[in-house]
């Protein structure tokens, strides 16, 4: 186990040092900001859709490596998805961190990379963290401007 451990935390600590998606996107068809006031963590989040799927997702902001990293790989799981397939992975990944801990094991493909976070479950204070940005997610599609985890 402490094997998968150091790989999550690897790929966490990658995802911070060099996020991916980072930056905005011109005219973007939905936007919304974030902020964990507890963390200091405050996020951007532009979204340009095709129809009913996310065709572009990019984020800015600063905040602690677990939301960076948090963004940043939500940011590569969501691109090319629909509104619904959004929403069971906003779900699936809040039941990872706040939910029946059998969920872990049975994380599944439809986590994938997400899976990594299953360790922030142990440290509740940090869970604001590493939702931050699928709050500002579900913000800025329902067109609301900013989200708070307080």
């Amino acid at each position: 186990m402490s094997d998968l451990m150091d790989l999550y935390q690897e790929v966490i600590l990658d995802h911070n040092k060099t996020p991916r998606n980072f930056g905005s996107i011109p005219d973007p068809d939905h936007f919304a900001e974030g902020n964990n006031p507890l963390c200091g963590d405050q996020l951007r989040l532009y979204i340009k859709m095709d129809g009913d799927r996310v065709e572009q997702i990019r984020f800015d902001g600063s905040g602690c490596a677990i939301s960076t990293a948090s963004a940043s790989l939500m940011t590569e799981v969501v691109g090319g998805k629909t509104r619904e397939e959004v929403e069971v992975l906003y779900e699936r990944f809040h039941d990872l961190l706040t939910g029946d801990p059998s969920v872990v094991a049975e994380a599944g493909p439809e986590l994938g990379k997400l899976a990594v976070f299953s360790g922030v479950r142990e440290f509740p204070v940090r869970v604001k963290c590493a939702t931050l940005a699928w709050h500002t997610l579900q913000a800025a599609l329902k067109d609301q401007e900013s989200v708070s985890t307080e």
